[in-house]
């Protein structure tokens, strides 16, 4: 009678029996380096200009070459993109020739030099989307009686009696006084908001300051004639050097005497419309009524 050792040894007996010999690994590397396995992408018309590719696997006992690839050389030349050009204004003969140009429906009325928006026509600007609503009597009762169109109309006659303001001016002045918080630079164009931090007009990327509270003199002179800068107020009192720096952000009945006679004088000598106007612009913004009051009975005396 046969124990329990011997039929375990003859069941092993007999699975080895059925299993087939392993190979060796000798002969797996020789019969795999008879076999090449060459794999190849369809191949299009070169004629064509289509893309050849070929791909080249190597035998497994690294006889060949791996990954040979093949590739038509390319002829294009890469060429970086230029910048696009700023839109400059192109020099004119007559002024004549410059108003028409500017105030061309087609030509875009706001654009941006790199340091904020430009307004180049008053006249498109007011009636368009950009424009903020005149203030309501809740929001600023002043600036709400400037939006009349009666206060349009007298400073739209100072362009037309002496030459005292351009319309651009004229209007530029109507709507800084007429709107809650909206304004456009009479010198320089810039639309923005009070409260806005507006860039140099200089731009220096080497000069890296620190950023400084404006003064208050700014914030004050953008709300009373909308000058942006330091640079655009210097510019429109250039011919008052010696009322500059007391008039800036600054009214009428807050400066000494002297000061307002040296801005209320008019500049000697042949001065250009833009800087007579500019001029006029501030002595103006000094006053609460803008001295239209004064417009308005001197206009009255001429008819008695």
């Amino acid at each position: 009678m046969p124990g329990p050792s011997n039929t375990h040894k003859g069941k092993k007996a007999r699975r080895a029996s059925g299993k087939k010999p392993r190979a060796s690994i000798e002969s797996t590397a020789s019969s795999a380096s008879s076999t090449r396995l060459d794999i190849r992408t369809p191949s299009p018309d070169p004629a064509g200009g289509a893309l050849d590719v070929t791909v080249v696997v190597a035998s497994l006992d690294d006889a060949e070459e791996h990954d040979n690839m093949q590739l038509p050389e390319d002829g294009y030349d890469f060429k970086p993109q230029e910048p696009p050009l700023r839109f400059a204004d192109p020099e004119f003969e007559t002024d004549a020739q410059l108003d028409a140009f500017r105030f061309n429906p087609e030509r875009p009325f706001i654009h941006d030099p790199g340091n904020g928006h430009r307004v180049r026509s008053m006249a498109h600007f007011l009636p368009s989307f950009f424009a903020q609503p005149p203030a309501l009597p809740s929001e600023d009762p002043l600036a709400a009686e400037f939006a009349s169109e009666e206060v349009r109309e007298m400073l739209l006659l100072l362009c037309n009696k002496g030459g005292v303001l351009t319309e651009e001016m004229a209007l530029a002045l109507w709507y800084n006084k007429s709107r809650a918080t909206s304004r456009v630079c009479p010198a320089c164009q810039r639309l923005y908001r009070l409260g806005d931090v507006l860039p140099e007009h200089v731009d220096d990327e080497s000069d890296e300051r620190p950023w400084k509270t404006p003064p208050p003199q700014l914030e004050r002179e953008q709300q009373i004639s909308g000058l942006c800068s330091s640079l655009c107020f210097i510019l429109a009192s250039y011919n008052y050097p010696a009322a500059i720096k007391y008039a800036w952000g600054t009214m009428a009945d807050e400066m000494d005497e002297e000061v307002w006679t040296l801005l209320n004088t008019s500049p000697e000598g042949p001065q250009p419309p833009e800087s007579i106007g500019l001029g006029m612009l501030v002595r103006m913004t000094r006053l609460h009524d803008l001295g239209l009051a004064q417009l308005v009975l001197h206009d009255d005396d001429d008819i008695d």
